[in-house]
């Protein structure tokens, strides 16, 4: 009985301790220092980064500082800003308005875009 007694005395705090409270996922800031991109929502601009991070087959900090996407201070951002304003162009040129050129088209995964075909080794 004394055994009872003694496990109930140190379980009751236990059950009777409140739940912790559940962190609650905070939605990520809207985007900022969009000079290009003609969308607002979070989702899509991580969703067109991740686009342009295949065709390009880098990192974020590619083009951005770490820890500060906003930042302008990486001058691959402005040239990426260049890209972007020339695929749109080109793009708008077609008159079904779908999207025929991307970072892929040109760049194939690589930093440098590829002009030509590799040249095929000799036989």
């Amino acid at each position: 009985m004394r055994l009872l007694v003694t496990t109930l005395f140190f379980l009751i705090p236990l059950c009777a301790q409140q739940e912790a409270p559940k962190k609650e996922k905070k939605a990520p800031p809207p985007p900022t220092n969009l000079k290009v991109l003609k969308v607002t929502d979070g989702a899509q601009v991580r969703q067109i980064m991740r686009a342009f991070t295949t065709g390009l087959g880098v990192q974020c900090n590619y083009c951005h500082v770490q820890g500060n996407f906003a930042s302008d201070e990486n001058p691959k951002k402005e040239i990426a800003r260049h890209m972007i304003e020339m695929s749109e162009k080109i793009n708008a040129n077609f008159p079904d308005g779908k999207m025929h050129v991307t970072c892929y088209t040109c760049h194939r995964g690589e930093t440098e875009p590829k002009t030509a075909p590799e040249p095929k080794p000799a036989q």
